[in-house]
């Protein structure tokens, strides 16, 4: 009898800045009830969850900046998603901004934990690839301040067992899903799935002549050859639609190790997207093209870890 997790990609439409916490739990308790009538047990909730992209906005005071912040979870706030997943025995993925005391210091970072059936945090994640920038930029529509909120992660690319049929579970973050070594870590760790959420603009504030059409493109190739180099599945689910004014393009995906798109979102509002995986899919993949015991050869892969930036070095 084949392994099957029935898993539901809960997009959001827009949070505004005025909306308060407990309207966006309440959005999200509503999708959870929603996977569960149609028999998911796994719920995967977008990056960032819990308030608007506020990156996109330059501020000063570390006090405004930190309402964002979430100092413990489950919060006040946040226990009544954690009380229904438990009483359903439903497991969810969920981003936000995490504020922690570490070591008499404190630390800021783009998070995602892992919750199990049970409630309990499995595991946790803080973004390793923070795009934008750290100065303001006044003349640009909108800023990506990631660099300036947020430190780079510091817990690594790990999976964890999850469900009883102790299925291999990665996470990751938004622009990680762009970079195939986030990926390839897993992989190499035994991942059968990675579950991801994202807050992407529709524009490219770094290019403003590339049409909205190619955000969306990158962005289902990034996770379509993710899904099949590794032979996994990923969920990548997205905050969409027009958010204080500017948009987020959408395009949740849950998409199978043989890289194909089985179910995505056709809205830019609150929308479940649902489907009934099969865990052993992936495995004929693992086992031939990618059976990375057989055929890599990390001996020639040095530099990619040994350097950061391009240096052009011609061999003749």
């Amino acid at each position: 009898m084949s392994r099957r997790l029935k898993v539901s990609a809960a997009q959001l439409g827009p949070i505004h800045r005025a909306d308060s916490r407990k309207s966006v739990v309440a959005r999200l308790v509503e999708m959870l009830k929603e996977a569960d009538s149609r028999g998911s047990k796994f719920v995967v909730f977008p990056e960032l969850a819990l308030t608007t992209f506020f990156p996109r906005w330059w501020m000063e005071d570390q006090a405004e900046v930190d309402k964002y912040f979430e100092a413990q979870m489950p919060s006040p706030e946040t226990l009544p998603l954690f009380e229904l997943a438990r009483s359903k025995g439903i497991g969810f993925y969920l981003g936000y901004a995490e504020l922690t005391e570490e070591e008499g210091k404190t630390r800021r970072f783009n998070t995602s934990i892992l919750v199990g059936p049970d409630g309990r945090t499995v595991g946790k994640y803080r973004k390793v690839h923070l795009p934008g920038h750290a100065e303001h930029r006044p003349a640009s529509p909108y800023q990506h301040l990631e660099k300036k909120y947020f430190e780079v992660g510091d817990l690594g690319f790990n999976v964890w067992k999850m469900f009883k049929d102790d299925i291999i579970v990665g996470q990751c973050i938004c622009n990680d899903r762009r970079w195939p070594e986030t990926f390839r870590v897993m992989g190499l760790k035994g991942a059968e799935m990675v579950v991801l959420g994202y807050n992407t603009p529709t524009d490219n504030v770094y290019a403003p002549k590339e049409p909205p059409y190619l955000r969306v493109f990158h962005h289902n190739l990034s996770i379509q050859a993710a899904a099949y180099q590794n032979g996994i599945w990923v969920v990548a689910t997205a905050k969409a639609g027009k958010e204080d004014g500017f948009w987020l393009h959408g395009g949740t995906a849950i998409v199978a190790p043989t890289g194909e798109i089985v179910a995505k979102s056709n809205t830019e509002e609150d929308e479940v997207v649902s489907y009934d995986c099969d865990m052993e899919l992936g495995e004929y993949i693992r086992n031939t093209t990618f059976n990375f015991a057989k055929h890599r050869r990390p001996e020639h892969y040095k530099l990619i870890v040994e350097r950061t930036g391009v240096k052009v070095e011609p061999s003749n």
